[in-house]
């Protein structure tokens, strides 16, 4: 049996980093975001349908993100168009995968999914895993990244379940404060989930 494990956390928390302990552990991970940048790069499932509702965005086979974030700006309309179009592509490509490991017999595999339970893909794992640090460590990570203000930060934290929330819907949490603690903690619920 492939127990599928559904791994969140806002923005900051350390959620890539512990998926990459998981990869490291050799547990294979889906990845939404970088599923949708294949769709959207050259040769990507997406790019086709996109280029036809946004002419714009289509640029050198691909689709050019900025160009899509000011059609959003400028029309209320686009956000929910271009979900459309991509949602069933992702949704499909994030099936094959489970069916894929599940024909393996792979023991377990991760869905990292920024927006887990917002989006509903909690009901697709049979576990979920919210990753979580102290408010103060969060924001000295964000605004440490390249581009991000004060504003952005909180652009994005709203868009996002309250913290708290995720915690008390994750049927685990991992704080992130210290890379080797993140590192055992995800062997040891690696360790939980396997054994049979």
């Amino acid at each position: 049996m492939t127990v599928v494990l559904g791994l969140t956390g806002s923005i900051g928390m350390g959620k890539s980093t512990t998926a990459g302990f998981f990869r490291d552990a050799g547990v294979p991970v889906w990845d939404a975001d970088a599923t949708v940048h294949r769709l959207y790069g050259v040769g990507g499932e997406a790019v086709a349908p996109l280029a036809e509702l946004c002419p714009q965005a289509h640029k050198d086979g691909a689709i050019d993100r900025a160009a899509l974030k000011d059609w959003i700006a400028a029309d209320p309309s686009a956000l929910k168009a271009i979900e459309a179009a991509v949602h069933p592509l992702v949704a499909a490509d994030r099936t094959e995968f489970v069916a894929r490991h599940r024909q393996a017999g792979t023991p377990l595999v991760v869905l990292d999914i920024p927006l887990l339970f917002e989006t509903g893909a909690d009901a697709l794992c049979d576990a979920t895993l919210t990753v979580t640090a102290p408010p103060e460590v969060q924001r000295k990570r964000v605004l440490s990244r390249p581009g991000v203000s004060e504003e952005t930060f909180e652009t994005l934290l709203a868009k996002q379940l309250p913290n708290d929330e995720k915690r008390a819907r994750a049927t685990h949490v991992i704080e992130t404060t210290g890379l080797g603690q993140t590192r055992a903690a995800v062997e040891a619920l690696i360790d939980e989930l396997t054994r049979g």
